[in-house]
């Protein structure tokens, strides 16, 4: 069985968009938490979370880094594995009131993304990427 696929200009380019779409939706988020960085820390403690302030930075560590990651397509597998798994876990953690529809589309939204982060994780950032697919 030959594993091997081929393809086109045309799905390397929308793959490109793709993850440039994905990309910016964490970078901007890193970014913005930066300026919010003691608020950010309060919601995370409110969680009932341990360490609010060291997972206030691997968050932002994450979502600036793997993002940028993945914008290029460097380790853009793992960077994409990562960043799913994140958007999971912050759904789980963080929006999980259902009893208000905002919450309930958050939660969805984040599971969404994550689908869209193992799609790129399981086949691979495209021919227009540092690590070429």
């Amino acid at each position: 069985m030959n594993t091997t696929q081929i393809s086109s200009p045309q799905q390397d380019a929308t793959a490109l968009v793709g993850r440039l779409l994905l990309a910016a939706l964490f970078v901007l988020a890193g970014i913005n938490k930066i300026g919010a960085a003691e608020g950010m820390t309060g919601y995370i403690a409110s969680a009932g979370l341990p360490a609010p302030e060291l997972i206030f930075y691997a968050t932002v560590a994450l979502e600036i880094g793997g993002g940028l990651l993945l914008a290029v397509g460097l380790k853009a597998r793992y960077a994409a594995a990562a960043l799913g798994l994140f958007s999971i876990a912050a759904a789980v953690l963080f929006h999980n009131n259902f009893a208000e529809q905002a919450e309930i589309t958050s939660f969805l939204k984040n599971f969404a993304i994550g689908g869209g982060m193992f799609m790129v994780a399981a086949f691979g950032p495209g021919r227009y990427s540092i690590d070429r697919g």
